[in-house]
């Protein structure tokens, strides 16, 4: 399962609102790649038939069947600092990871 906090949630509603997506949902997926062997990637998406769907806030959350058990357990959170904001993955899977917090090892 992957899930989604309260804060992203409405974050995600908020930006689906304003680019008229909202009949979408967030595609989270893992690529090869990064300083640190994975990276994550997210985009609004259609659901396809092979795709692992998560309810999260009465959001859509697709994950394929490829990243699911590298996301798995993991969570989405939105977090806005002085200087910076944005949306960031606590993945139980990963056993490493780079400084910018895109990237992972599993």
């Amino acid at each position: 399962m992957v899930t989604m906090t309260n804060t992203a949630a409405e974050r995600l509603r908020s930006i689906l609102e304003q680019e008229n997506q909202s009949a979408k949902g967030l595609r989270i997926r893992v690529i090869p790649g990064g300083c640190s062997g994975y990276s994550y990637d997210m985009t609004f998406d259609d659901a396809r038939e092979t795709d692992h769907t998560f309810d999260a806030h009465g959001l859509k959350l697709l994950v394929d069947t490829e990243s699911l058990p590298l996301l798995q357990g993991a969570e989405i959170d939105f977090q806005e600092s002085f200087g910076a904001s944005g949306f960031t993955i606590k993945n139980p899977n990963a056993a490493g990871g780079c400084g910018c917090g895109k990237s992972f090892q599993a």
